[in-house]
This record gives C-alpha cells, sequence and structure tokens, in this order.
C-alpha cells in the first residue's frame, strides 16, 4: 500500500511555490520522495524553501523563478526543468491570485490580470509540459481551481476569480478527454478557505469567521496538511483511472 502512494523516481513541477498551498504540495511530494521544481515570481522564497527540502528530504529540488502569466517564462521554465530531470512526470497548477472588486466597479485590466495568472497560466503550463508527458506517454496533472469555481457567495466580490476558477474546472475536463489516451490524467482540487497569504486579511476578520462557521458544515477553515492526502493521491499510480474529476476539500461547504 505505501508503494502506491509512493513518489520516488518521480519528478513533480508546481507553480506558485513561494508561499502558502504550493509550498504544503512541495513538502508532502518531498517526503513520498518525488524530485521537484518550484516556480513563483520571489525566487529569494523559492531558493530558501529548496534548501529546506534537500536538507529535510534529501530529494532534489530546482528552484526557478517564472511568471507563469508570461508565455516566454514558462516555456524557459519548462525547458529548463527537462534539461535538469529529463521528464515531468507531474504538474501542479497552483498559481493563483484573489480579486475583491464589485463587478460593477471592475476594470479590465483586473479583470484580465486575474484570468491571465488563474486560467490562462494553467492552459499555458499544461500545454508546455503535457507535450513533454505525451511523449513519455506517461502524466498526472493537478489543478489547483476553487470552491468558488462551483459555487458563488455573496461575502466577496469576486466575479473575476469566481469565473477564472469556474474555468480551470472545465478545461480539467476538456484536458483529461483530450490526452487520457496518452496515459495522462488530469484533475482538479477545490480548496475552500485556507490560511494562505491570499486569505490571512479575510481570515482576521471576525464577522467574515463568522460568516465561514455558519457557511461550513464542519465550521471551520481549512487545516495545514487537509489538502496533502488528496494531492497525493492525485500525483501517484494509486489514481491511475481517476481523471476529469473535481474534488472540493471543503469541509462540505459545496454540500449545501
Amino acid at each position: 500500500m505505501n508503494d502506491l502512494f509512493s513518489l520516488k523516481g518521480k519528478v513533480a513541477l508546481i507553480t506558485g511555490t513561494s508561499s502558502g498551498l504550493g509550498v504544503q504540495f512541495a513538502r508532502a511530494f518531498a517526503r513520498q520522495g518525488a524530485d521537484l521544481v518550484i516556480l513563483a515570481r520571489r525566487y529569494d522564497r523559492l531558493e530558501a524553501l529548496a534548501r529546506e527540502i534537500e536538507e529535510e528530504t534529501g530529494v532534489r529540488c530546482l528552484p526557478i523563478k517564472c511568471d507563469v502569466s508570461v508565455e516566454s517564462e514558462v516555456k524557459a521554465a519548462v525547458a529548463k526543468a527537462v534539461e535538469v530531470f529529463g521528464k515531468i512526470d507531474i504538474l501542479v497548477n497552483n498559481a493563483g491570485i484573489g480579486a475583491g472588486t464589485p463587478a460593477e466597479q471592475l476594470s479590465m485590466d483586473e479583470w484580465k490580470r486575474v484570468v491571465d495568472v488563474n486560467l490562462n497560466s494553467v492552459f499555458l503550463m499544461s500545454r508546455e509540459v503535457g507535450q513533454i508527458m505525451i511523449k513519455n506517454k506517461y502524466g498526472k496533472i493537478i489543478n489547483v481551481a476553487s470552491m468558488y469555481g462551483v459555487v458563488a457567495n455573496n461575502a466577496i466580490p469576486a466575479s473575476s476569480y469566481h469565473a477564472s476558477k469556474a474555468g480551470v474546472i472545465n478545461l480539467t475536463r476538456a484536458l483529461a478527454c483530450e490526452w487520457a489516451k496518452y496515459n495522462i490524467t488530469v484533475n482538479a482540487i477545490g480548496p475552500g478557505f485556507f490560511q494562505t497569504e491570499m486569505t490571512e486579511e479575510a481570515l482576521r476578520d471576525e464577522a467574515f469567521l463568522q460568516y465561514i462557521k455558519y457557511t461550513t458544515p464542519m465550521g471551520r477553515c481549512g487545516r495545514s496538511g487537509e489538502l496533502d492526502g488528496l494531492a497525493i493521491y492525485l500525483a501517484s499510480d494509486a489514481s491511475s483511472y481517476t481523471t476529469g474529476q473535481i474534488i472540493c476539500v471543503d469541509g462540505g461547504t459545496t454540500a449545501m
């Protein structure tokens, strides 16, 4: 059973790894034996994380500075990863940004920025890494969507965020159908509220915490590590017949 969830011998590329969920995914995969390629714009944080992971687990960890919304940087990052490791077995499209502007005040620049980072980057990374996976007839792609790609909310004005994450969900289904013949699985995780840089301001607000308690059957936010099990399952051969699925880890919010 332990071998079923092992990632030894695999190379995982994770975007948005300078903070939050990306750091958690990186540590979880490293503990399962995967070598890592970690991407973000804040290179100093990547370097520090890479050193920590290598010292703690003994796996190799390659940090690459990359703005995932810029096509040329995505291509260069994937090329560097393949140059160093020779392959990419697992891709986690985790990079994302939040939004909080009412729709009637939302500028096109802000709309485009959210869509570029949250949706277009998922396509760009999947396209470039997908070419490698198709050649190798193997791949695991995990897209980090959101419970707010499945449902809306009346606490935070976030139309661009909702739209971008909903796009990630159906892109996941589309790629799963296109690439199943290449032994590539494509799935999405829909987190609820977890403590990250993107949510820390909202989670300091007592009224918002009460809103979460009221709208979440489990009555709380997600805790660090509560996404690890699902991420490892989707990255490992335990999920060899699971594709095109969107699994929300939200304390039951989307069940209501």
